[in-house]
């Protein structure tokens, strides 16, 4: 049998968690953008009336965010889950004697945790790194009890463009496919979930030069792994050609990246029976109720 043709932009679970592992030591040194986005999805979990007794950081990294939810929800017992075991060990240096956490190692379309078992599961850029957003999205809604929240950050189609522009000179993937914010709207109630809301801001990042942001993606462990990404090194010419056309976009002595974020989040819906009409989606009255 012959296998099917694979997606050049398709990412390797395998490949994904040897990056982070390897970033483990670098991350914390690359990962300003990170943080930042966590932080303005922290602040919108403010306006959220919620009481949860089990919270899960998905995509926890080094455990700054499973940090942060033991502080903001100190009855309940948070977990930070991720696929690098490196990270996960790094995360461990984030607790404090009063404010501890749980650590999971675990693939986010096989999440090893009880259906119906989180109230709030939190997420900052990590389904970028998923190749199946329908998977994970059904994961989660898999572990939600019904009622339980859904809060997520990822990158959509206008990060890094111009990076992807610059090195638009061969057939190669240099810069991953990321999807747009109504294509994850769909996956969302595909899956089951209620009352989706998603929203995008577009950030300016900015280097002194293009060897400040290869640095910085390096160590954050954002390297591309497309499966269409060329497997040796550029030459040099491809290389000066590349400097080149980012150079063009100087502005101000400095060199401008763009970050499109996408805020996404959803209600867990009753989990349908299986004798409910194709497309149809229970969902519980208390779901309902203003949160805001």
């Amino acid at each position: 049998m012959v296998a099917p043709p694979q997606d050049e932009y398709s990412l390797d679970p395998r490949a994904v968690r040897r990056a982070f592992d390897r970033a483990s030591a670098t991350f914390e040194h690359g990962a300003q953008v990170h943080g930042e986005i966590r932080a303005r999805l922290l602040e919108r979990l403010e306006v959220v009336r919620i009481d949860p007794r089990v919270v899960v950081d998905l995509g926890a990294a080094q455990g700054a965010g499973a940090k942060a939810l033991s502080a903001r929800y100190r009855k309940a017992h948070v977990i930070a889950v991720d696929l690098s075991c490196h990270m996960l060990q790094r995360a461990a240096r984030q607790q404090t004697l009063l404010r501890r956490f749980g650590r999971v190692v675990a693939d986010a379309q096989h999440l090893p945790l009880a259906s119906g078992s989180v109230d709030l599961l939190f997420s900052n850029l990590m389904l970028q790194w998923c190749a199946d957003p329908d998977g994970v999205f059904d994961q989660v809604r898999r572990t939600l009890r019904p009622g339980g929240l859904l809060v997520f950050t990822t990158l959509g189609p206008d990060t890094l463009k111009e990076l992807r522009r610059a090195w638009s000179l061969d057939a190669y993937v240099h810069v991953h496919r990321f999807i747009d914010m109504h294509d994850l709207g769909d996956a969302l109630l595909r899956t089951g979930f209620a009352e989706p809301v998603m929203e995008t801001e577009r950030l300016t990042v900015t280097y002194p030069d293009f060897a400040s942001l290869r640095r910085e993606l390096q160590a954050s462990g954002s390297c591309n792994l497309a499966a269409g990404r060329r497997r040796g090194l550029a030459g040099r010419r491809a290389m000066q050609a590349v400097l080149e056309r980012y150079e063009a976009l100087r502005r101000d002595s400095v060199l401008p990246v763009t970050v499109e974020v996408i805020y996404g989040h959803a209600w867990a819906g009753a989990i349908k029976p299986a004798a409910a009409s194709p497309g149809e989606v229970r969902v519980p009255l208390a779901s309902l109720r203003r949160r805001r």
